[in-house]
């Protein structure tokens, strides 16, 4: 996970939400809304970081405070974001991100710049994202799940394939950094952040 700086939301919500009777259900331009989550988040999940696409198929708009138990927000931009589909359909173990969060709440917020979420998280080197905080740690594993052994995977190829190629050299590590912190403009790469906390841990140190 990485901190989510919000834009300016779609035209279209901003007038929806002045009609009567507005909510999520009846707004129309999704696809429009789908479109401004994922360049803004630069291609990639909320929680876990993996590809998503603005397209129905591609990606869930995800509500931080739920619909249900916050109808007042369901409309509000500084509330929603991109996630993957998290397993929808699959089996409860295989699920993770909204699609295992569900109507829980979370203990932070990705877009609370105040409070930088990655400030809060390790990854380790076996592949699994952990917390020194106990409330973040059980929301990372019980809320969000983002410790499926296929993410845990995932993280972990990312990793092994950046110490393959730092021991064929010497890496530019502000190149490295710009490459997957957000600084470039377009896509970030999947899971970028765990490249982020090891460049910058390894920084600390002038391991590289």
């Amino acid at each position: 996970m990485r901190t989510i700086q919000k834009g300016m939301e779609p035209v279209s919500l901003t007038r929806h939400r002045q009609q009567p009777h507005a909510d999520y259900d009846n707004y129309t331009d999704k696809a429009g809304l789908r479109a401004a989550l994922v360049a803004e988040q630069q291609g990639v999940c909320c929680y876990c970081q993996s590809r998503i696409r603005a397209t129905p198929d591609g990606m869930k708009i995800e509500h931080w405070k739920c619909q249900a138990l916050h109808p007042a927000r369901q409309l509000d931009y500084s509330n929603l974001l991109g996630a993957c589909l998290g397993g929808q359909g699959g089996a409860g173990k295989n699920r993770h991100c909204d699609t295992q969060k569900g109507n829980s709440n979370l203990c932070f917020s990705v877009c609370d710049l105040a409070h930088p979420v990655e400030r809060q998280i390790k990854f380790l080197g076996s592949g699994k994202i952990t917390s020194d905080d106990a409330a973040v740690d059980a929301a990372l594993n019980d809320v969000l799940n983002l410790n499926w052994s296929r993410l845990v995977s995932n993280r972990k190829a990312v990793l092994d394939a950046f110490k393959q190629k730092l021991g064929k050299g010497n890496l530019n590590i502000v190149a490295e950094l710009q490459k997957w912190d957000g600084t470039q403009a377009g896509e970030l790469p999947e899971f970028a952040q765990v490249m982020v906390y090891w460049l910058k841990k390894k920084q600390a140190r002038g391991r590289v």
